[in-house]
């Protein structure tokens, strides 16, 4: 079911350039047309913190009551764990890779420095087999993250290879249970073998959907929190292409932060009329107030083709708290640089099918082996190319510290969730909604869809910016930001 790839030659410039990020030195001999093998580095943790660590592995577990082979996590029979680490503490994980295909970390919506991102060619190089790599950084904001590989992104993510990521406030805010639901689907056929990952006419539309929907690898699970308690839900969605539509149904309660960040404007309750959005990569933190009678259920749902799914269940279990969501204070916001709206610069960028189609380079790290997607009407010329290779400049050169507004213009009839590293944003305008003014890492971009949105350039390198739907990605729908340092 994986591939192995034929490598693509690196430009020798481009080697110097990550050896020296990374801090060590890289052997390039004679010429690059000598290097069969991507060179090597590896980043020295800079803190004394004990590093987690993540080994990527084959696992065996049961989904959907059949055993299915040939999952990828980092444990050999569960899903990769809710890693859960502290704002403003530092936090180091060494990644170890055991399979035969190239891998790298992407510490999805996390700020930090542009060498611990996790993204081949841009930040790294990919980790081969029995090789590690240690990834350091220390959160400055406290959310709802994941983490994901971002090499063989499509094989690796859809076979299993994706984790929730918490960074927990400096401060408790007053739960009494956190419930973190990793939601993804997999493409199993009823005896548990895999079916085929993706198709040439999912990756040409909304993507190729699994079979099987799963919360933490498991369907429909349910999970115990204190009766009359408060809990914090925390949705994660982690799938390669499907868009959940949840709402809570059985509780009252309010949604407190959403991609990471506490709300600056509030957003509705969602329910079966009016549920939320959640596309690839996007998160929800919601504040649920448990019934008070034991043994009652909450059931978290999403609109389905063909009905309302239940993605999980919470069960009310002791005698009753009798807590209310008054006795939350809101959540404390994290120190994102607003940005200067009537000084800021205007970048376009248009999102759409590829003028030419065609075949893609097949690197380290894998291709579909056509192209259907483009930003600026220039597909991406492979998952993670060489930056320095004819059609593969920047997307946008910010100026550090600079306000800028990305216009951002769906030609296509498809969805796009479309995810920048590295920095965050937040929509001031759309030619087809209201959009709530809130910080995020992704936008969804609906059919003929405009999107507006602002930040601050406060942090240097060239950070990845693609369409998370990874057929897209991987079909030229994806390129890079450079910030000047």
């Amino acid at each position: 079911m994986t591939l192995r790839n034929q490598p693509s030659i690196l430009s020798r410039r481009r080697a110097i350039q990550l050896a020296s990020a990374a801090g060590v030195l890289t052997p390039l001999g004679a010429g690059m047309a000598q290097l069969t093998t991507p060179a090597r580095a590896k980043a020295k943790p800079q803190s004394s913190v004990t590093p987690l660590s993540l080994r990527i592995q084959q696992a065996r577990y049961t989904i959907a009551d059949q055993p299915t082979d040939g999952l990828i996590s980092t444990r050999p029979d569960a899903p990769p764990p809710v890693v859960r680490i502290a704002q403003g503490q530092p936090f180091a994980a060494r990644v170890t890779n055991t399979l035969t295909d190239y891998t790298a970390m992407h510490w999805h919506g996390i700020r930090l420095d542009n060498t611990m991102d996790g993204v081949p060619y841009l930040t790294q190089f990919p980790i081969g087999q029995d090789e590690s790599y240690d990834y350091h950084f220390t959160p400055m904001d406290a959310g709802t993250y994941w983490y994901h590989p971002h090499c063989m992104t499509m094989n690796q993510m859809a076979m299993g290879l994706t984790g929730v990521l918490v960074v927990e406030e400096a401060e408790d805010p007053g739960f009494d249970a956190d419930i973190a639901l990793n939601l993804r689907d997999f493409r199993l056929r009823s005896n548990g073998e895999w079916l085929k990952l993706w198709t040439a006419r999912g990756a040409a539309r909304s993507g190729t959907f699994g079979t099987v929907v799963t919360a933490n690898w498991e369907n429909d699970p349910v999970y115990e929190a204190p009766t009359g308690g408060l809990i914090r839900l925390r949705l994660a969605a982690t799938d390669t292409a499907r868009i959940y539509k949840p709402y809570v149904v059985g509780a009252s309660g309010h949604i407190i932060a959403a991609d990471g960040h506490p709300l600056r404007e509030a957003v509705g309750w969602p329910t079966e009329d009016a549920p939320a959005l959640l596309s690839p990569g996007q998160r929800l933190d919601i504040a649920v107030q448990m019934p008070t009678v034991e043994g009652a259920y909450v059931d978290i749902k999403t609109a389905f083709p063909g009905g309302p799914r239940r993605l999980a269940r919470v069960r009310a279990t002791g005698a009753s708290q009798y807590r209310s969501l008054t006795e939350l204070a809101p959540l404390p916001a994290n120190d994102v640089p607003e940005p200067d709206l009537k000084n800021a610069r205007m970048e376009d960028l248009v999102f759409g099918w590829t003028p030419e189609g065609g075949a893609q380079q097949n690197g380290y790290c894998g291709s579909l082996g056509y192209t259907f997607w483009s930003i600026n009407r220039k597909p991406w010329p492979g998952d993670a190319a060489d930056p320095d290779t004819p059609g593969a400049g920047p997307l946008a050169v910010l100026n550090r510290g600079e306000s800028v507004i990305l216009r951002l213009r769906n030609e296509s009839p498809n969805a796009h969730p479309i995810h920048l590293h590295g920095l965050v944003f937040r929509p001031i305008r759309s030619n087809k909604r209201t959009l709530p003014s809130n910080w995020t890492d992704t936008a969804l971009l609906l059919k003929d869809e405009i999107i507006e949105v602002a930040l601050v350039a406060d942090s240097p390198g060239d950070w990845a910016f693609h369409c998370h739907v990874i057929e897209h990605q991987k079909t030229g729908l994806a390129g890079y930001v450079r910030v000047l340092a």
